[in-house]
């Protein structure tokens, strides 16, 4: 994961809480792309992607999180709704320390529902 986080060393260190999150839940695959970090269970579940790479961003790495409802919180920048039964959640992370409890577990729901 390195080579895909070259450059960011804060991207990198959210990698590390995401993955050491996702890792305590049991058994996650993780797949990196040109794009993005995936995190998988039966499907993927939650996915780390440098906005750097496709525009202009003081943001370190934004977290995106497939949830089977759309949350109301504030701390996500944008929600999308893809297909019929999933919300994807996009979070704008700078730093390892946003990802906190609040996150871990909204990414145990995601992880749950991608059984």
């Amino acid at each position: 994961m390195e080579r895909f986080f070259a450059g960011s060393p804060d991207a990198l260190a959210v990698y590390g809480e995401v993955s050491r999150i996702a890792s305590s839940f049991g058994d996650v695959e993780v797949r990196a792309s040109k794009s993005q970090v995936a995190f998988r269970r039966r499907r993927g579940f939650a996915y780390l992607w440098l906005p750097g790479m496709h525009l202009r961003s003081a943001v370190a790495v934004v977290l995106s999180l497939a949830l089977p409802f759309e949350s109301a919180s504030p701390r996500f920048k944008e929600i999308a709704h893809p297909s019929p039964s999933i919300w994807m959640h996009h979070i704008e992370i700078t730093d390892a320390s946003q990802v906190d409890a609040a996150v871990a577990g909204w990414m145990r729901q995601a992880y749950d529902f991608a059984a």
